[in-house]
């Protein structure tokens, strides 16, 4: 039975990390790259360490599997919005069929602040 779940978790997550590779691939901009990569190889990865917590059944092993798989979902969103972030900022042009920029305008080019239209502008006092 235990072979039949390693079996299928670690096809998952070989078939995540495969779509992750064909995405960054296909897609046609950095940002849906980023996008594809980000989701789907941290489904993947997690998937196969999974597979080895079940396959080596050892509570060393598996607490380091739970911890690596803490740290790569903390971790990669933060490091793919950095990485977007920061590609947007230098000029990394868009994808041309994308049809909204929610960046565009709310930000100080020169400071890279972020600013909303919905908080309430300050209203000098007289």
């Amino acid at each position: 039975m235990n072979e039949i779940i390693i079996f299928i978790l670690s096809t998952a997550g070989a078939v995540f990390i495969l779509l992750a590779a064909i995405g960054v691939v296909r897609m046609p901009d950095l940002f849906l790259r980023i996008s594809v990569t980000t989701k789907a190889a941290t489904l993947g990865i997690g998937l196969i360490l999974v597979a080895a917590a079940v396959y080596f059944q050892d509570t060393a092993i598996t607490s380091r599997v739970l911890a690596i798989i803490l740290f790569m979902l903390l971790t990669a969103p933060v490091g793919a919005h950095m990485i977007g972030r920061a590609s947007y900022f230098t000029g990394v042009k868009m994808w041309i069929k994308s049809r909204h920029d929610d960046l565009k305008g709310k930000y100080d080019p020169k400071t890279h602040k972020l600013s909303s239209e919905d908080t309430p502008k300050k209203i000098p006092k007289t």
